[in-house]
């Protein structure tokens, strides 16, 4: 079958790989409908940093259909439509057994531990699937990776009914946090985010506030130190920051300010519950999250798409490949 593999730095291919040819009693055999490129992919083409081995199937963020069930699977049926859950977690730990997967020391994730998506089909545990409606767009459904970690910065945010919420960075989990802060939880927000392409898609969508305005609560999604200090200074004394956005370099946070505003800063990563939450948000927003999802793409086309967002050439927040479209 074919598939992209990353073979190292600013190295990927689309070629032939084999598939297991039998699987364990707990596995789900999936025909990849669709597969989204996310933020830590490209950082992984740009520095190898997270990958557990090479070459790998990239891909965390996919949906596809059942067509093959392991001999002791008993929640999901050939043809259910499905979604991954990306963590991949021991099981043994003290946050396993309290279901907290997020907080597992030895956490990893599909498409750097495994492989992942970016192939016409993939093997994965029934634990690591979530059953979605028949009737969503592959294109939609294969969202709700993303919109669980906006989510997930969203509740831990826990900003004030009616709050106004300054969102820093409009990629993908930027741009979705704001939407669910809009659209879902009734929050006005103020957005910042230096692409004005992305700007105006995400202005066309909502309602931003027009001018900036003092504000108590933040999210950062960019993940750059000089953007959290900007925030730890503009932000109100007592203010909360969400932090979501993984640095690509251990730069300093002006703590003295964080202390003296007594400003709180929370950490989000990835999800716990969200991603099955974000399923059920899915509807609601898919004419809006379709706007910002990039025209249908191949497995031909990944890798000179990497290319093009690593260096910010797209009019879109979302790449999403359709592997099995020839």
């Amino acid at each position: 079958m074919k598939a992209a593999q990353l073979y190292g730095i600013n190295d990927i291919r689309v070629e032939d790989v084999s598939m297991p040819q039998t699987l364990d009693g707990n596995e789900v055999r999936l025909m990849v409908d669709a597969v989204g490129i996310c933020g830590s992919d490209l950082h992984n083409f740009q520095t190898g940093q997270w990958m557990d081995q090479l070459p790998m199937v990239p891909g965390h963020e996919m949906t596809g259909t059942v067509i093959e069930l392991g001999q002791n699977v008993q929640t999901l049926s050939l043809g259910d439509k499905v979604v991954a859950d990306s963590r991949v977690w021991c099981g043994q730990c003290s946050a396993c057994q309290a279901q907290r997967y997020n907080h597992c020391p030895s956490l990893a994730f599909v498409g750097e531990s495994m492989a992942g998506g970016m192939s016409e089909q993939v093997v994965l545990k029934e634990q690591q699937l979530l059953k979605v409606a028949n009737n969503l767009a592959a294109d939609i459904r294969v969202l709700s990776e993303p919109l669980g970690v906006s989510l997930r910065v969203v509740k831990q945010l826990a900003a004030t009914p009616g709050a106004l919420v300054h969102v820093a960075g409009g990629g993908a989990i930027g741009g979705f946090a704001a939407l669910l802060l809009q659209d879902i939880f009734a929050h006005p927000v103020q957005l910042s985010e230096p692409n004005q392409t992305r700007f105006a898609k995400l202005s066309a969508l909502m309602q931003l506030s027009p001018k900036p305005r003092p504000f108590h609560f933040a999210i950062d999604a960019t993940g750059i130190p000089m953007v959290i200090n900007q925030l730890i200074e503009q932000i109100e004394p007592g203010g909360r920051i969400a932090l979501v956005g993984l640095p690509q370099h251990n730069d300093s946070i002006d703590i003295l300010r964080v202390v003296e505003k007594e400003i709180t800063l929370v950490g989000c990563s990835v999800f716990d519950t969200e991603q099955r939450e974000a399923i059920a948000y899915l509807a609601a927003l898919q004419d809006k999250l379709k706007s910002l999802i990039s025209p249908p793409l191949q497995l031909k086309d990944v890798p000179d798409t990497y290319d093009k967002l690593c260096r910010s050439h797209v009019d879109y927040l979302k790449a999403v490949i359709y592997p099995n479209r020839h």
